[in-house]
C-alpha cells in the first residue's frame, strides 16, 4: 500500500467554491503555466460544482501521481469559517509532474452529466460515486494482485521435475 496524505482546505461560507478549487489547484499543481495547472483549471465550474454541493465534505478528491496519494477534502460552515481543522500547507513532492489522474467525489445523482463533462475536457480528471470506497492502492498493484491470486502452482508436476 502506498503512502497518503490528506489536505483539508477552507471552502463554503468563507470561501466561495471557485476559490476553493484554486488553492487546490495551486496545492497540486504550483506551476501556473504547468499543463497540468490549465488543465485543473479547465473543469473549474465543474469542480466548482461539486464543492457547492459538499461533496468534499466526507468524500475526498483523490489524486494519483508523483509521491503519496492525496485526499483532498473541504472544510464547510462553523468549521470553514473557525478553520482550525485546514490543513492547506505545501506537499513535498508536486503530485501533477509526469503521469497523474485524479478522482472527484460526486453525488450519485449527479454523476452521469459529471463524468460527461469531465470526459470532453480532460483525460486525467474523472468523477466517481461519493459513496464508493477509495482504495490508495494503484490499479497496477491490485491488478498484479489479482494476478498472483490467479496463478495456481500444480504441486504434483512441480515435484516431478
Amino acid at each position: 500500500m502506498s503512502s497518503v496524505v490528506a489536505r483539508r482546505i477552507i471552502a463554503t461560507p468563507a470561501l466561495h467554491a471557485s476559490g476553493a478549487w484554486a488553492k487546490i489547484v495551486d496545492l497540486i499543481a504550483q506551476d501556473q503555466n504547468s499543463p497540468a495547472h490549465k488543465e485543473l483549471e479547465s473543469v473549474v465550474g465543474i469542480a466548482s460544482s461539486l464543492i457547492s454541493e459538499e461533496s468534499f465534505k466526507d468524500a475526498p478528491a483523490v489524486v494519483r501521481g508523483k509521491g503519496p496519494r492525496v485526499r483532498l477534502y473541504c472544510l464547510y460552515n462553523e468549521d470553514a469559517i473557525s478553520g482550525e481543522d485546514a490543513s492547506e500547507a505545501a506537499l513535498a513532492t508536486v503530485p501533477t509532474a509526469g503521469d497523474w489522474k485524479m478522482s472527484l467525489p460526486c453525488p450519485t445523482d449527479d454523476l452521469e452529466w459529471v463524468q460527461a463533462a469531465l470526459k470532453n475536457k480532460s483525460t486525467r480528471i474523472t468523477a466517481r460515486d461519493l459513496s464508493e470506497p477509495v482504495t490508495d492502492e494503484d490499479e497496477d498493484s491490485q491488478r498484479e494482485n489479482a494476478s498472483a491470486k490467479a496463478v495456481r502452482i500444480n504441486q504434483e508436476a512441480f515435484f516431478r521435475s
